[in-house]
């Protein structure tokens, strides 16, 4: 069985993360995503709320579930007993940072490959840092995310 994790902060999960996850699902037979507990990225929304937004979003996926982790992403894996992390790439920029991921996760378990997947090209431009800064200035993210991710974002 081919398990793949996607790891993110997921603050908030957009609409081109729903995309990656919803094309990935064809590709493999299960897929976790890995709602991260990083709070450095700004206004957070708590981790429990994060995993609760990516279950209703992702949920008209049979293949998908969601978890929190804490920890090394390479444990994590291992603990999921996965071989693959599957990872979005936007830019350029989004490749360095991810080459020198795969580099540390390859050293602190061989064993784990990375796949990436671009996303479509109409949500390219959309990213978690983005819509967080939109929301907090109270301009419209409904373009962006779920409805349900929205008003997440609008009772915070």
């Amino acid at each position: 069985m081919k398990i793949a994790v996607y790891p993110g902060t997921f603050n908030p999960i957009t609409n081109g993360h729903t995309d990656l996850v919803e094309r990935a699902s064809g590709l493999f037979d299960r897929i976790i995503v890995a709602v991260g507990t990083n709070t450095q990225k700004g206004k957070t929304l708590p981790a429990e709320t994060r995993v609760a937004l990516a279950q209703e979003v992702l949920s008209h996926l049979d293949n998908v579930s969601v978890r929190s982790f804490d920890g090394l992403l390479t444990d994590f894996v291992k603990q999921c007993e996965a071989k693959i992390i599957l990872r979005g790439l936007r830019t350029v920029a989004d490749f360095e940072y991810e080459f020198q991921l795969v580099g540390m996760n390859r050293v602190l378990d061989p064993s784990i490959e990375t796949v990436f997947l671009a996303p479509a090209e109409h949500l390219s431009y959309i990213s978690s840092t983005l819509v967080r800064e939109i929301a907090l200035l109270g301009g419209d993210i409904s373009k962006f995310v779920h409805p349900a991710v929205a008003q997440a974002m609008a009772d915070n």
